[in-house]
């Protein structure tokens, strides 16, 4: 009898252990994480090595790969796939798929079955519309806080969408809950100059954002990509700033309306008397690779300090104003190589921001910056393709 009193416990252990095993749900997510193009043929294709390799941020759903020219890419190119852990892709990893003829969209299913994610894998030249007004506008997909925001982007000459333009509302969706595009830091606008044009606003990020000294968060639009995984350790780092170009910028021109919010504070949401804030609109043409040859790009804590840079182009002062004003900028700086501006060595990036300061979480709430109908000027130069 003794015996068997101490064997209860055990069964009822094991049975325990089984019965939690049984019950462990299937994994639900279904996510690309990686994407790259493997095999030495293939480099030729491409300006750069590190540009065979794509990290998939969180809430990508469009995966982009720049190659020196469409035209020239084999019909059947493989393309590899790291996903979630357990889940399905279609088509498969490393299958040969046709790229030449637009993008190709890869479904993965969760490994219980009950969730889809399709992404579309696009292979296109560097390019860039030298002409902005904004009028391409999406809505992304709801979060897991039932928020949903603008994105803006742009379509080529044939139609192609390119996502060259990033804000950080995936960045703000993470302190909110619920809200449509109008309630976040940028969103598009009926009444532009001409036609759409954006908005951009600063708000309160909230008691979650205060508590971690970030109590504002500034609306911006930059051309270049928002790795949100960032925002929470190294927010300087989510704002990645540029996209290749292979003409040198000289001008930048465009319409602007901006009234700056009524109290100025500090990160720790303190006022600081006598201030009024004050909105931001500047560019910058830098080498986008390191003197290793590595990829480079600028990010919110070096974007107008780096050695990297080669021009910027800034409007010194945008007075508050309730009409439409029309701005001008010009690049001033080094020389450019020639050699390195045909291989796509440069990218460019264009900047606006509601808070000059925004990226010391610092500014009032309620500065709105309207942005419309803006212009890129490049110097006339042989090979020059964009």
């Amino acid at each position: 009898m003794k015996k068997l009193l101490v064997q209860l416990p055990l069964l009822t252990l094991i049975l325990c252990l089984n019965s939690c095993i049984k019950d462990e749900e299937a994994n639900k997510e279904c996510d690309i994480l990686k994407a790259w193009v493997d095999g030495e043929e293939f480099k030729q294709y491409f300006t750069d090595a590190n540009q065979m390799v794509r990290e998939v941020s969180t809430g990508e759903s469009e995966i982009v790969f720049k190659v020196r020219s469409t035209v020239s890419l084999p019909k059947q190119l493989p393309l590899s796939l790291e996903i979630t852990d357990k889940a399905t892709v279609e088509p498969a990893s490393g299958t040969p798929q046709d790229f030449t003829q637009g993008p190709v969209t890869y479904t993965v299913t969760s490994e219980d079955g009950q969730w889809k994610r399709q992404y579309r894998v696009v292979f296109q030249k560097a390019l860039l519309p030298n002409k902005f007004s904004f009028e391409q506008v999406s809505t992304s997909e709801k979060t897991q806080s039932e928020s949903y925001y603008h994105e803006f982007y742009v379509n080529d000459e044939l139609g192609e969408r390119h996502n060259i333009w990033a804000t950080g509302n995936p960045g703000f969706a993470l302190t909110t809950s619920g809200s449509q595009p109008e309630a976040f830091p940028s969103y598009s606008i009926d009444n532009g100059y001409q036609g759409k044009g954006v908005c951009m606003q600063t708000v309160s990020t909230g008691s979650l954002g205060e508590w971690m000294q970030k109590p504002i968060a500034a609306g911006n639009l930059f051309l270049g990509r928002f790795v949100v995984e960032n925002v929470l350790i190294t927010p300087l780092k989510a704002t990645q700033f540029g996209i290749p170009v292979n003409r040198e910028p000289v001008r930048i021109t465009g319409y602007y309306k901006y009234s700056p919010g009524k109290k100025f504070t500090n990160k720790n949401m303190k006022e600081v008397p006598g201030k009024t804030d004050e909105a931001s609109i500047y560019a910058v043409f830098y080498r986008n690779k390191d003197e290793q040859g590595n990829s480079f790009y600028l990010h919110g804590d070096d974007v107008l300090t780096s050695p990297q840079i080669v021009k910027t182009a800034r409007v010194a002062s945008v007075p508050p104003t309730d009409q439409w004003t029309p701005f001008e900028m010009f690049f001033e700086g080094q020389d450019v190589d020639k050699e390195k501006l045909k291989n796509n060595e440069y990218n460019l990036t264009i900047v606006f921001s509601s808070s000059k300061d925004g990226d010391l979480f610092e500014g009032a709430i309620g500065s709105t910056l309207y942005i419309d109908e803006v212009e890129l000027s490049f110097k006339e130069t042989e090979g020059g393709d964009q």
